[in-house]
């Protein structure tokens, strides 16, 4: 390797060390403190001020640290080399977020991008600079281990229904503890209980631990003291029963993919010995994740320490002989492996051979385990979990429409993309069923949709680039500058090619490690001088420094401002739980206002406040103010549905039902598989159009029905397709005519002399039950369409007669009406 990872100490830089290990352990401080905050960042119409806040005070310390960095290590800063040109390169990632604001969907969200994306930046610097060092470089290395196996740790304190003691630690440095216990550690849905820890997601959970359980394997057999070799075997099983407890199809199926290509970077003895460490480990994993699992069901319904204290019994007992075990493994099997294996590992293909087996050997153990028996040593949660991994299951059916839809976004903003968040904003208007997912369930293409094609490929060349400079560097290192930072190679990997499946990059703890991570594998990188760099060194460092500094100073500033801000919104709706005043709930939302004007939480509680003064005194001043502020903020929060509906309920308070339709048509597009969105067209349309009707202003009654017969054709056109989904996919949210959508549509045909249009839509609400009235009015107008059509149902007549005696008398009444 050009550039070797460790130089010599000079008596300088060995006096300098002690200076050094307090900016290292500061690094794991913040790294420890962002662990318990593993905040999403494309929460959309509501809630989000809960989750922000942590967002900006981790930008405020990257900031903080960025500045101690360049005080600490300015002299260190040489941009000569391919090395330094990524520190460079680096910052095109946020400054193509900040290039997307031109055609953000979302003003709020896509600057929470950017701020997030500077996070990364200064994450990546760091990481490329400071892990050159040995001794910063361990401190990091040993305290993302720590927060892992803690992680680990706490999740399992939930499972084993001790939420109110892992809650009491966490309540100091995490805010989403509520009545003492961490919210969702323990996930439900509808697969039951699946184990989230501190991501309250069960798969990007199980991302984690598949990135930490190579990790600890990997430690295994690099770690010289034989009480680490003891720990790290320890952990093996406390992890691989963790990614059970997810139940994570997507883990399940990534994991060998992941543990393939990383065994290509090892030598024939360590990929044998990386096998069977996580064969032992996870055959004792298989073998008691029966009990641990139905224990665990038990005590989150109704917890007993005894019962508690039996499945920690199991797990850390076996985990104990797996300790062991690995420690003897490698003490005494490891050395004879390397002996036995020396000569073979230097022939060229020498590490593809087991890899290529494992993924032979992989093949048979899921065929074994989905279509024998075998599955029945397994938790029946987990073993109907493998049973359904094909590609006609609901999930994997569910993410190919996310990504057709996704491309669909991207046609409409392809160059820069439709800015950060654009997915949480957009999904509705393109999506292809009426399903819900504020994700993309792909990194890869949520990236692309938010930044465009430009904005994609700089960021891809970026990845690509510092993988595969890494990859030659890692080839002609020697064994020690290998092992040094591979570390970080484990992380990248298996985050991103999870990723493929999931947002796990949607939690900034994820994002940070990856683009730590990133920066550990620049900073061993194969390096060559870039000799069209002609700058001095001081210019360049100065430069540098300050336009860092500067980028710096600014994030910074934003985010003290939108911690203001966040602090205000939030300390209006505590007021409003304890008080009436109108003026102490406007001071903070005023405050957040002036800084964020079209934050969507308060824009929408202003609102709200607004409109509640006028109901109860009629002055328009308030009406006129909750209109001008919900207009005001909409153009920058066009998609915000809680927006869009409260300014429709500020039109409608004020009796102006027209600009209230105008709001609920002219939006239609955006929500269009919200079937109460169209329900509210089409039964606003019949109102208005028979006003009109009733006044002869028959230009305006036309507009107003054609308008709501045209959402209930589209309504029916969507109920069509829908059947034509693949059978193992779910439609999502009820999307299926109203008994009130069919008869206000068959009343408006009706007036607008189309009984053949009329008879078809009163046809779909027909029902055997004529008891309700509503079913009755719906029979009586198809009756009268028909009627107008020269044509009878007698039997149906039959039946309206049992319930209402005068039906035929009414309904030849209807049929007689002229329009």
């Amino acid at each position: 390797m050009s550039n070797p990872v460790y130089g010599k100490k000079t008596a300088a830089s060995r006096k300098g060390e002690t200076r050094s290990a307090l900016f290292w352990v500061l690094i794991s401080g913040i790294i420890l403190f962002l662990a318990w905050t593993p905040f999403q960042t494309a929460l959309f119409n509501g809630q989000m001020l809960e989750f922000e806040k942590p967002i900006f005070w981790a930008a405020i310390l990257a900031c903080l640290l960025i500045f101690l960095w360049i005080a600490h290590s300015y002299k260190s800063i040489q941009l000569k080399d391919q090395r330094d040109g990524l520190a460079v390169g680096v910052l095109l990632l946020p400054l193509t977020y900040i290039l997307s604001l031109i055609s953000a969907v979302s003003h709020v969200l896509a600057m929470n991008m950017v701020i997030i994306n500077c996070i990364y930046a200064i994450m990546f610097i760091i990481g490329l600079y400071v892990l050159r060092d040995k001794l910063g470089n361990g401190i990091i290395q040993s305290t993302i281990m720590a927060v892992a196996y803690l992680i680990v740790g706490f999740g399992l304190l939930h499972w084993f229904g001790q939420g109110k003691t892992a809650g009491a630690i966490a309540k100091w440095f995490s805010n989403t503890v509520l009545n003492g216990t961490y919210t969702h550690a323990v996930m439900i849905d509808s697969n039951g209980l699946r184990l989230t820890s501190v991501f309250q997601y069960a798969n990007t959970y199980a991302a984690f631990l598949m990135a930490f359980l190579f990790a600890a394997v990997f430690f295994v057999t690099t770690s010289r003291k034989w009480y680490g070799q003891a720990f790290h075997s320890f952990m093996l099983v406390p992890i691989i029963v963790s990614l059970l407890l997810t139940l994570s199809r997507g883990g399940l199926v990534m994991l060998p993919v992941v543990f393939v290509l990383l065994l290509l970077f090892l030598k024939p003895a360590k990929q044998l010995l990386w096998i069977l460490y996580c064969g032992i480990a996870g055959v004792t994993s298989l073998i008691i994740s029966k009990p641990v699992t139905e224990l665990g069901l038990s005590l989150n319904e109704a917890f007993s320490s005894s019962a508690a204290l039996k499945g920690w019994g199991i797990l850390l007992g076996t985990s104990a002989v797996v300790g062991l075990l690995g420690w003897v493994m490698q003490s005494f099997i490891a050395p004879k492996l390397e002996q036995a294996l020396g000569s073979w590992s230097f022939k060229k293909t020498s590490n593809l051979w087991i890899p290529l087996g494992s993924v032979i050997i992989g093949g048979l153990l899921i065929i074994l385990f989905i279509g024998t028996g075998l599955k029945n040593i397994l938790p029946q949660s987990i073993s109907v979990r493998l049973e359904n991994i094909n590609f006609n299951q609901h999930s994997v059916l569910e993410r190919f429409t996310f990504y057709k839809d996704a491309m669909k976004v991207l046609a409409d903003y392809p160059i820069i993309g439709a800015g950060g968040g654009a997915w949480a904003s957009l999904y509705e208007q393109y999506q292809n069923n009426p399903y819900t997912s504020r994700q993309a369930h792909n990194f890869f293409l949520q990236y692309l949709i938010e930044v465009g094609i430009v904005g994609f490929l700089i960021f891809m060349s970026f990845i690509l680039y510092t993988f595969y400079k890494y990859i030659r560097g890692y080839i002609k290192g020697s064994e020690e500058e290998r092992n040094s930072h591979f570390l970080y190679l484990i992380i990248v990997l298996s985050i991103l090619i999870h990723s493929i499946l999931d947002f796990n990059l949607s939690y900034v703890f994820m994002g940070i490690l990856v683009f730590l991570g990133l920066g550990g594998m620049a900073a061993v990188m194969d390096n060559k001088p870039v000799k069209k760099w002609s700058v001095k060194d001081s210019t360049a460092r100065g430069t540098y420094s300050i336009i860092v500094g500067l980028c710096a100073i600014l994030v910074m500033i934003t985010s003290i401002r939108y911690v203001q801000a966040a602090d205000s919104g939030m300390e209006a709706r505590g007021v409003v739980q304890v008080s009436t005043s109108f003026e102490e709930i406007k001071a903070p939302l005023d405050k957040d206002l002036s800084i964020r004007p079209s934050h969507p939480d308060s824009v929408l509680l202003t609102a709200a406040l607004y409109q509640s003064v006028f109901k109860q005194n009629q002055d328009e001043n308030f009406y006129d103010a909750s209109v001008a502020l919900l207009n005001k903020a909409l153009k920058d929060e066009p998609y915000n549905k809680s927006m869009l509906k409260s300014l429709i309920e500020s039109y409608e308070m004020k009796q102006e039902p027209e600009r209230a339709y105008e709001v609920l048509t002219n939006n239609a597009h955006k929500f269009k598989w919200d079937i109460k969105w169209y329900e509210k067209i089409i039964n606003k349309g019949y109102d208005l159009g028979t006003n009109a009707l009733g006044t002869g202003d028959t230009e305006a009654k036309d507009k107003y029905f054609k308008q709501a017969t045209k959402a209930f054709t589209d309504v029916q056109a969507g109920i069509q397709h829908l059947n034509t989904l693949p059978e193992g996919q779910f439609q999502g949210n009820p999307f299926e005519n109203t008994p009130d959508m069919i008869l206000h549509a068959g009343k408006m045909y009706f007036m607008m002399n189309q009984p053949e249009q009329a008879a078809k839509a009163l046809k779909l609400g027909i029902q055997e039950d004529l008891s309700q009235t509503t079913q009755q009015e719906i029979v009586r107008w198809y009756l009268a369409a028909l009627q107008k059509q020269n044509l009878s149902d007698d039997a149906l007549m039959g039946k309206l007669t049992q319930v209402d005696p005068n039906a035929k008398q009414n309904v030849q009444q209807l049929a007689d009406l002229q329009f």
